[in-house]
């Protein structure tokens, strides 16, 4: 069907925090080739940069968006090509992201089984190049096709253009984010390589009794984990973790950890991750509410309207937990959703 337009359109349903916001008008647009002449009438009706929204996972909705909003619903995926054991497969910006890795682990194709489970859509996938127990996207990412917003260009950006970074791409910095991915392509392989290198996964592996794991194996561990640390947004809304873990220079992690020895950190080359969970949760903040604003009892990095919270309460509740951090431990955390509407984390 055509690209849909509704005005005063409520989101409450499309944002994984479940916040009540309404959008001045959204367009809904369900099939590719519905998506240029979507894009033509959006552009003689309105000059602003419209605000794409896929399976609202990744965001916090902070009031009403009068900045039109593009709904991009159009889904769908395929192998492109094999050649000595390496698939390229192509997937469309709306196809559910756990759907993709699924389809994949049946197809007998390896490379994304420690990504399972993550919510969201494969168009949001390089945009924030999501990563889970050791591997990140742009590790088997190869190229998207995307479209300039402001006047229906198309280019193809490969990953040195996507400048890729941790939970961090073009994309997400001044002027990206007039670009629409419409689709993406991968690279991955017939020969599993699996990336066991975090002791809960080799837990949660052994408890399974998978001695002699399989890609299929490795991806049903992941989502077992991530089942029981992180609350369903069907449930309890939420965008999954807020805060990313701070990537420090390596005197300033060697610094931290001589003052707090129990800190948990990661290689990240050239510098040290360190968590940022384990530093809220010493603040006191894991389990604690303010109204239905809330930190997860169970994830001190999730977030979590537990009924009416609006955008702005969440907002409030994670600059407490920010300013908390930074007084205690002089570590500035950055928040991983996108922030939309009229108020920011300022």
């Amino acid at each position: 069907m055509p690209a849909e337009r509704i005005a005063d359109a409520p989101l409450a349903g499309l944002n994984t925090f479940g916040v009540a916001a309404r959008a001045r008008v959204l367009w809904r647009v369900s099939a590719l080739e519905d998506l240029d002449d979507a894009l033509a009438r959006l552009r003689t009706e309105s000059d602003e940069t419209p605000i794409v929204l896929g399976g609202g996972s990744n965001l916090l909705i902070t009031g009403d968006l009068h900045t039109p909003v593009l709904q991009v619903a159009f889904a769908g995926h395929r192998r492109v090509n094999e050649r000595n054991g390496a698939v390229t497969v192509e997937a469309l910006a709306g196809e559910p992201w756990d759907a993709l890795v699924r389809w994949s682990l049946r197809e007998g194709l390896c490379g994304l089984e420690n990504l399972a489970l993550i919510p969201g859509t494969v168009g949001a996938a390089p945009i924030q190049n999501i990563g889970a127990y050791g591997v990140e996207l742009a590790e088997c990412f190869e190229s998207l096709e995307a479209v300039d917003l402001t006047n229906g260009q198309q280019r193809t950006f490969d990953a040195g253009a996507c400048a890729f970074g941790y939970r961090d791409s073009l994309f997400k910095r001044p002027g990206g984010a007039r670009w629409l991915v419409v689709s993406v392509r991968l690279r991955l392989t017939r020969e599993p390589r699996l990336r066991l290198d975090y002791g809960d996964l080799r837990a949660e592996l052994a408890a399974a009794g998978a001695s002699h794991p399989s890609p299929s194996d490795v991806a049903d561990a992941v989502s077992a984990i991530r089942r029981r640390r992180l609350p369903d947004p069907a449930r309890l809304g939420n965008a999954g973790s807020f805060f990313k873990n701070p990537v420090l220079d390596p005197a300033a992690a060697a610094a931290l950890r001589a003052r707090e020895p129990q800190l948990p950190t990661w290689p990240a080359p050239p510098d040290v991750k360190v968590s940022a969970a384990w530093m809220i949760e010493r603040c006191g903040w894991k389990g604690r509410r303010i109204g239905d604003a809330g930190v997860h009892d169970q994830h001190a990095l999730v977030l979590v309207n537990h009924g009416a919270a609006t955008g702005e309460q969440l907002l409030a509740l994670a600059r407490r937990v920010r300013d908390d951090v930074q007084a205690r431990f002089g570590v500035a955390l950055q928040p991983e959703p996108a922030i939309l509407g009229p108020h920011r984390l300022s």
